[in-house]
């Protein structure tokens, strides 16, 4: 593996796959219209006991990865909405802790849901897992050697290619480059993640 040399019609796109668990990451290379895979892989974290080691692991692994290949774009699979409330919590600290450390070494930000981005590789939002890593690996000619065993890696070169096919649409999705940007834009959905927040813990005093 070796550090991505651009040229200057070429950007680098940085797709993360949050988890409390497993992170996935995914890097393409735009090169014009054309996608080209440079890398994808997974952060293990299922071993480190303390939540707050794992975000710590998460965050310095988010920054190993912008320094080491310079993305010019960051892309990350939004938080769905689950029955499990302690989950979703975790995996929102996740997320924002990735999130936080692209816009330490200012990368604008974009965000897509997941049923958006099987819709933009498979062509069916009730994709799976396997069923879209069959059909990235096909689409960016991907070695049988370079594929992975946990989902998650190709997970979030999913989100890297949807970003591709966003950006090459000139569709814009939910780019931020600051929180201050993001709370402006997303008024309704901040203080109704702060009431949810306050309501979880008068329940959890009473």
């Amino acid at each position: 593996m070796s550090p991505v040399k651009k040229g200057a019609a070429e950007r680098i796109i940085l797709g993360i796959d949050p988890g409390t668990n497993l992170m996935g990451f995914g890097i393409i290379r735009s090169v014009g219209n054309k996608a080209e895979f440079v890398d994808l892989g997974v952060l293990d974290i299922r071993k480190v006991s303390d939540t707050y080691m794992k975000l710590k692991a998460i965050y310095d692994k988010i920054i190993e990865l912008v320094d080491y290949y310079l993305p010019d774009e960051f892309a990350i699979e939004s938080q769905f909405f689950g029955k499990n409330v302690q989950s979703m919590l975790k995996l929102g600290r996740a997320q924002g802790v990735a999130i936080a450390a692209a816009l330490q070494r200012d990368l604008p930000i974009a965000e897509y849901a997941p049923l958006k981005i099987k819709m933009s590789i498979t062509g069916n939002g009730a994709a799976t897992k396997e069923q879209v890593a069959s059909m990235l690996q096909r689409q960016l000619n991907i070695p049988d050697e370079a594929m992975q065993q946990h989902l998650d890696a190709t997970d979030a070169l999913g989100v890297a290619l949807c970003h591709f096919h966003q950006i090459n649409r000139v569709v814009p999705e939910k780019h931020f480059t600051s929180w201050k940007e993001f709370a402006a834009k997303n008024e309704k959905r901040v203080s109704g993640w702060k009431e949810f927040v306050e309501n979880r813990k008068k329940k959890e005093e009473e």
